[in-house]
C-alpha cells in the first residue's frame, strides 16, 4: 500500500512496470532526465497509481488532477491551511479576509482585488458565488458535504449563509477550489465534465497530458508574482517498486511512496540530497470492528484487544517508522493533537497490557480455557482480518495484531481481497474486523466523527459511503458530536470532546495503530526550500492543497 488519504489517502495496486516518458519532452524536460531539472525550471513528481485518464475535473478525487495533484497547480483556495499545525490560522490568498458571524453560519469573503484567470480575465465576486452555487446544486461536486444556504454578493464581497454552526467546515470551505464562470457556465453536466483543458487562476496550466505523464507549465502573468519553477511533470508509475527506484535515481524528485527500506532504498542512494518527512495530522490508521456482529458489538472485548496490540511493533515492522507512532489510547496523534488532550489522558500510554486485558475479560464474563476465549455465552471467539492483498503495511500489521491477541486465547485468520472488493464490503459492513483509515481536519471532531456518528450509521448491507463503517451506535457519542459541531463557546465545544475521547477508550470502536502520514520524499539536488521539521510551514505531501504554496517556495540550489 502506498500512502494513503481521503482525503485525502489513497490506495495503490501493485503491478508490473513499465515505466514511460511523454511523447515529444522538450528539451527541458530532456535536461531534467539527465539531472538538470533545476537549470531547466523543472520539477519531476511521480507516483504510483499507474496509468491516468484524461480528466482535469478538479472537483473529482478520482480525476488524474486529484490523483497526480497537480489540481492544487491550476486551481486556487480562499485561503491555504496547514494541515500538520491545525490551529494556526490559515493564509490568505484568493481571500484577503474573511469574518465569520452568527456562531459560524455566515461568513463573508474580501477578495484580492490583483487575482486573475489564466486566460487574462479577472477573477471577482461573480466567480465565487458561482463556484459555490455550482457545488450546492450538484452533491457529486460537493465532495465534503457542505450544506450551503445563502450564496451572494453583497457590495463587492461573496457572503455564504448556513442554517446550522459550520464550525467543524470552516477550514473545507475556506479551501474551496474557486473556478471561471465564464468557462464552467457552458458545461452540460459539471458532474461528468473532463475539463480538458482546464483554466484557473493558479500559476499553472496545463501543457501536454499522457497516460504515463502530465507536464504543467508556468504562467508568465500569475497574479501572484513570477514561479522559480517553470514546468512540473508528473508521471505516474505502475506499482511502488518503480517509483521507489525513480526516487533512486534521480528521475524524480518528489513524491511519497511506502518503502519498507527507505533508508537503503532511498536516503542511502544520496545522503545529501535525499530526504524524507512523514508528519502527521489529526487522521489516523486503525482495526476497525463490526460492532453489529456479535461477540464484537462487546465493547469489553474490543478494549481488552486494543490494549494488548503493540503499537510500536506496528510501527517498526510494518510501518517502517514512516507512519507516526501512536502513543495515547484516544487515538489522537501527537504533537498535533495535544491541544486537545482531555486531562485524564493527557499521560496515558498505548503499552500492551495483558494481565489488565485478561482481568477486564474476566469480569466481563469471558472465559479462558485451555487456551481458548469463549464469550459471555460460551462460544470461542474468533475472527477474520480483511484488508486488500498487496497493502504490505496493513497485512503486515494484521499479523502482528493476530499474535497479539492470540494472548488472550482468540484465534485469528487474515484474508485478502482485491481492493475494490474490500471497499465494497466494508461500506457494506460484511467484516469483522479491517485496518482502514479515519477523515482528519482542523481539530479531532473529523476522526471521532468518522468512527462513532450514529447521524450516519447504515444498516449491514447497505451501503456507507461517509463513515460509521463499523455500524458504531451509540447515542451519548452523537449527541456528543452534534454539541461540538453547534457549540456557541469554546468551553461547551472542550466538554463534548473529553467526553468523546472517554467514549473512545472506554467502547473501543476502533483500536488506533498509526497517525495518518502527511509525507513525502523529496530531492534537494535541485531545488531547496522544502518544508521541514524545522520549519513545517505545509505538509510536504504533493497531493494536498498547500503542495502549491510548496511549489513557490522553491528556488534553484545551484
Amino acid at each position: 500500500m502506498s500512502v494513503r488519504r481521503r482525503t485525502t489517502l489513497r490506495a495503490v495496486a501493485a503491478a508490473t512496470v513499465v515505466i514511460a516518458l511523454a511523447a515529444g519532452c522538450s528539451n527541458a524536460n530532456s535536461g531534467a532526465n539527465k539531472g538538470g531539472a533545476s537549470a531547466a525550471g523543472v520539477l519531476t513528481l511521480g507516483k504510483p497509481d499507474g496509468p491516468q485518464t484524461n480528466n482535469s475535473n478538479p472537483f473529482l478525487n478520482t480525476s488524474a488532477g486529484a490523483t497526480l495533484g497537480y489540481r492544487y497547480m491550476i486551481y486556487e483556495p480562499l485561503a491555504m491551511t496547514n494541515m500538520i499545525k491545525p490551529t494556526d490560522k490559515a493564509d490568505p490568498w484568493l481571500a484577503t479576509d474573511w469574518e465569520w458571524e452568527g456562531n459560524f453560519t455566515k461568513v463573508t469573503f474580501t477578495l484580492d482585488e490583483r487575482a486573475k484567470w489564466a486566460d487574462g480575465k479577472p477573477l471577482t465576486a461573480a466567480d465565487v458565488e458561482y463556484t459555490f452555487n455550482l457545488l450546492k446544486k450538484h452533491p457529486a461536486l460537493n465532495g465534503n458535504g457542505i450544506p450551503f444556504d445563502g450564496i451572494a454578493v453583497e457590495d463587492g464581497k461573496v457572503v455564504l449563509t448556513f442554517k446550522e454552526s459550520q464550525f467543524v467546515n470552516q477550514n473545507k470551505i475556506i479551501q474551496t477550489f474557486i473556478v471561471p464562470k465564464h468557462i464552467w457556465e457552458k458545461v452540460e453536466n459539471p458532474e461528468t465534465w473532463p475539463n480538458r483543458t482546464p483554466v484557473g487562476s493558479g500559476p499553472y496550466k496545463l501543457k501536454t497530458f499522457t497516460p504515463q505523464t502530465t507536464t504543467l507549465t508556468a504562467t508568465p502573468t500569475y497574479w501572484n508574482g513570477k514561479t522559480k519553477v517553470k514546468e512540473l511533470r508528473y508521471t505516474a508509475y505502475n506499482d511502488n517498486s518503480a517509483a521507489t527506484t525513480a526516487l533512486a535515481t534521480g528521475k524524480v524528485e518528489w513524491s511519497f511512496v511506502f518503502m519498507p527500506n527507505h533508508k537503503q532504498l532511498f536516503i542511502d542512494k544520496d545522503p545529501k540530497n535525499h530526504k524524507l518527512w512523514f508528519p502527521s495530522g489529526l487522521g489516523i490508521h486503525g482495526l476497525w470492528f463490526n460492532t453489529a456482529r456479535k461477540p464484537f458489538d462487546n465493547p469489553a472485548l474490543r478494549k481488552a484487544m486494543a490494549m494488548v496490540v503493540d503499537r510500536k511493533a506496528i510501527h517498526i515492522q510494518a510501518q517502517a517508522t514512516l507512519y507516526p507512532e501512536i502513543t495515547n489510547p484516544t487515538g489522537i496523534p501527537l504533537p498535533a493533537g495535544e491541544p486537545f488532550l482531555a486531562p485524564e489522558y493527557a499521560s496515558a500510554n498505548t503499552a500492551p497490557d495483558v494481565a489488565g486485558a485478561k482481568k477486564l475479560l474476566d469480569e466481563a464474563g469471558f472465559k479462558l480455557s485451555g487456551g481458548v476465549l469463549k464469550d459471555p455465552s460460551g462460544k470461542p471467539v474468533t475472527l477474520t482480518f480483511t484488508d486488500p492483498a498487496g497493502w504490505n503495511d496493513y497485512i503486515t500489521g494484521l499479523a502482528i495484531i493476530k499474535d497479539n491477541i492470540k494472548q488472550l486465547g482468540i484465534e485469528a485468520k487474515v484474508k485478502t481481497q482485491t481492493a475494490e472488493a474490500w471497499g465494497v464490503d466494508v461500506a457494506n459492513g460484511n467484516f469483522d474486523a479491517t485496518l482502514h483509515w479515519t477523515n482528519s481536519g482542523a481539530t479531532p471532531y473529523d476522526m471521532y466523527q468518522n468512527i462513532m456518528d450514529g447521524a450516519i450509521l447504515q444498516p449491514i448491507g447497505k451501503s456507507s459511503q461517509t463513515g460509521n463503517f463499523g455500524r458504531f451506535k451509540n447515542d451519548e457519542a452523537t449527541a456528543a458530536l452534534k454539541e461540538y459541531a453547534n457549540a456557541k463557546d469554546e468551553g461547551t465545544r472542550t466538554k463534548a470532546l473529553h467526553l468523546l475521547q472517554k467514549i473512545f477508550v472506554e467502547q473501543a470502536p476502533v483500536i488506533p495503530t498509526a497517525a495518518a502520514p502527511i509525507g513525502a520524499e523529496y530531492s534537494t539536488k535541485n531545488w531547496i526550500g522544502w518544508p521541514t521539521e524545522a520549519n513545517p510551514y505545509a505538509p510536504p505531501q504533493h497531493t494536498q492543497p498547500s503542495a502549491l504554496e510548496i511549489v513557490l517556495n522553491l528556488t534553484p540550489a545551484k
